[in-house]
């Protein structure tokens, strides 16, 4: 029997927009007296449910706005659910926006150790890890160049090469893969199967149906907050590509 890497159940997410402490008090006083002064609330994520058993790479579909990069933030807790629960059983690396966790002015190499000990990494163990992070990335000539110089595809080189070199349990993924050039996009897919087959889970967050349908087993299909599908790769990604040729949704889960 697989082992339950992460289980969220009936999470939801909900944004108030226009309140005190979004506006300040200036401003809601000025809405105040004019009576244009109006609270607004909206479900990012709404109720949704799935498992990532160990050994899954679980693909994330939905166009802009559907609640992916929300829904990650609740799995990373780096947000809480307003309801609902996440339970993760294992060590996240995520790579949620490519320059965060990054310092402009340090360089390549100093960025690495940064973000090694802000995923709780000793010095002695990136001094260990760090020459095969700089090969993998291919960035050795720019090793000691301005992060703030590199490119936005160098710098997803270094971020994807420091998140898989440091063997998380749990790798989570948003539209990193996507950029870059093609040989290092392949290299990039087969180190995800490789920690697959080491028996670690990873999300792919991904606008490349091609992509998720060839290293995913599993996809889940947000649709403005809502759980539209979540199941095997074929099936979803078939009726996805459907929605997105005819902007129908299916009538409800099966």
């Amino acid at each position: 029997m697989s082992k339950t890497i992460i289980e969220v159940k009936n999470a939801s997410v909900k944004y108030v927009t226009g309140d005190l402490r979004n506006i300040g008090l200036k401003e809601y006083l000025m809405k105040k007296l004019t009576r244009k002064y109006e609270v607004r609330s909206f479900m990012a994520v709404n109720n949704v449910s799935f498992t990532v058993e160990q050994g899954d790479m679980l693909g994330i579909v939905g166009n802009n706005g559907a609640g992916k990069s929300t829904l990650l933030k609740v799995v990373t807790k780096i947000m809480q659910p307003s309801t609902g629960y996440v339970k993760v059983n294992g060590r996240i690396a995520a790579l949620l926006e490519l320059a965060s966790g990054f310092d402009g002015d340090l360089n390549l190499k100093e960025n690495a150790y940064l973000r090694g000990a802000m995923l709780g990494y000793t010095r002695e163990f990136m001094d260990k890890k760090y020459p095969e992070i700089l090969e993998f990335s291919e960035l050795k000539e720019f090793e000691q160049r301005p992060f703030k110089q590199l490119s936005s595809g160098m710098k997803s080189r270094i971020a994807f090469s420091i998140a898989s070199m440091i063997e998380p349990e749990i790798l989570i993924l948003d539209e990193v893969l996507s950029v870059g050039d093609g040989a290092f996009r392949e290299k990039s897919e087969a180190k995800m199967k490789e920690i697959i087959q080491n028996g670690k889970a990873t999300i792919l967050v991904s606008h490349s149906i091609a992509q998720i349908r060839r290293m995913c087993n599993k996809v889940l299909w947000l649709d403005r907050g809502n759980q539209i599908r979540f199941g095997e790769t074929a099936a979803v990604c078939d009726e996805y590509e459907l929605f997105l040729k005819t902007g129908v949704l299916p009538t409800k889960e099966s």
